[in-house]
C-alpha cells in the first residue's frame, strides 16, 4: 500500500515515516523543503515537493497513492497563518484525496477540540473533522491530548535549569503519549477494516496531572522544581488581552492551552476500547517514567562529561613550566 505522509519532518510525522518503512510500506513524503527533509530520503522514503498553501502542487503527490496520513499542523511560530495550514490547506488536501480516490485518509485532531472553539487551532481541527466525516472519503480520525516530547520543554528543562514552571489548579489529568506509540496505532489502523470511518481518542492508559509530572522530574533529576501558581481568571484575562494584537498571538495560544487543561473536560482515554480494536496491550506502550528516565540519564551524563572537560581544561591552564 503506497502511503503519502504529510508533515513528515515533524515530531509525529517522522515517527510515522520510520515505522512505515520498517513495516515495508512504500512511503512518499510531501515536503516544502527537499534539502531539510533529506534525512527522510536517507531512511528510504520518496520525497516530493508540495505545499498545503499552494493547492496546485498537491495532485502530483497523490499519483498511485492508496492512503494518506496527515500529521501536519500549524504552529504559532510558523511563518504562515494557522488557518492557511489547518483549514485552507486541509481542504485542498481533502479535495486532492477525493479526486485520487484514496482508500484511507488518516487525520490527527485534538481531544475535546469541539469544546474549545474559541481557540483558533481547536476550532479548525473540529471543523475539519466534520468536513472529513461528510466528505465520502474513507477516514480514520485520532484525537490526541499531547505528546511526551512536549513535556521536555514544559517540565523537564525548567527543572534542570532551575527556571519556574507555571501551573494552574488542575481538575482533570491528561493522557499524554509517546509519538512512536501514536505511529504504531496509526499504521495498525490501515490494516484493520473496522477502523474505517471511525474516530478514536488516543492516549496512554495512565493520565497524569501536572503535579505528578513535576514530581517525576524532581525524583529523576535530584532537583527541586520552582512552581508558580497562576490564577485561572488571570490566565483567561491574559488570553483575551493578548488576542487583540497579532504580535502576541503566540502568547495567547499558550495561555489558551493552559486554560484548557485547567478546565472540567476529560483528557483521559478509555484504553479498553483501543485495546479491543487495535490489540495493543498497555505494557507494549512506552511509559512516561521510562521516557523521562532515559532523557534524564542522557542529560545528566552529558552534564557530568561537560563538567569533567571543564575541570581538565582548568587544570591545564594552571600548569607552569
Amino acid at each position: 500500500m503506497p502511503l503519502l505522509i504529510i508533515g513528515a519532518t515533524g515530531t509525529l510525522g517522522r515517527q510515522v515515516v520510520r515505522q512505515a518503512l520498517n513495516e515495508g510500506y512504500n512511503v512518499r513524503c510531501l515536503v516544502r523543503n527537499i534539502r531539510k527533509a533529506s534525512f527522510l530520503r536517507e531512511w528510504g522514503a520518496e520525497l516530493i515537493y508540495g505545499d498545503l498553501t499552494a493547492p496546485e502542487t498537491l495532485p502530483e503527490a497523490f499519483k498511485g497513492v492508496t492512503a494518506v496520513i496527515d500529521t501536519s499542523t500549524g504552529r504559532p511560530t510558523d511563518e504562515v497563518n494557522v488557518k492557511d495550514i489547518d483549514w485552507d490547506g486541509k481542504i485542498a488536501l481533502l479535495q486532492a484525496a477525493k479526486v485520487a480516490k484514496v482508500d484511507r485518509f488518516v487525520f490527527f485532531s485534538i481531544l475535546n477540540a469541539d469544546k474549545y472553539t474559541y481557540i483558533p487551532l481547536m476550532k479548525l481541527k473540529a471543523k475539519f473533522e466534520y468536513i472529513l466525516q461528510k466528505s465520502g472519503v474513507p477516514y480514520t480520525i485520532f484525537k490526541l491530548s499531547g505528546f511526551y516530547q512536549g513535556l521536555i520543554g514544559q517540565y523537564a528543562l525548567p527543572v534542570l535549569e532551575q527556571e519556574p514552571i507555571y501551573v494552574t489548579k488542575e481538575t482533570m489529568p491528561v493522557a499524554y503519549m509517546d509519538t512512536e506509540d501514536v505511529a504504531k496505532f496509526c499504521l495498525r489502523s490501515l490494516e484493520l477494516p473496522e477502523t474505517n470511518n471511525s474516530t478514536y481518542a488516543l492516549g496512554n492508559p495512565t493520565a497524569l496531572l501536572s503535579s505528578e509530572i513535576i514530581k517525576k522530574c524532581e525524583n529523576l533529576s535530584g532537583q527541586k522544581a520552582t512552581i508558580n501558581q497562576l490564577p485561572i481568571l488571570g490566565v483567561k484575562l491574559g488570553r483575551q488581552l493578548t488576542n487583540f494584537f497579532q504580535w502576541s498571538w503566540n502568547i495567547a495560544d499558550r495561555l489558551a492551552f493552559i486554560e484548557v487543561f485547567s478546565g472540567k473536560e476529560d483528557f483521559s482515554v478509555n484504553y479498553a476500547i483501543l485495546n479491543n480494536t487495535f490489540k495493543i496491550e498497555p505494557d507494549e506502550l512506552l511509559s512516561l517514567d521510562t521516557y523521562f528516565k532515559e532523557y534524564f540519564e542522557q542529560i545528566l551524563t552529558k552534564l557530568k562529561d561537560l563538567n569533567y572537560n571543564q575541570a581538565q581544561t582548568a587544570k591545564r591552564k594552571d600548569l607552569t613550566f
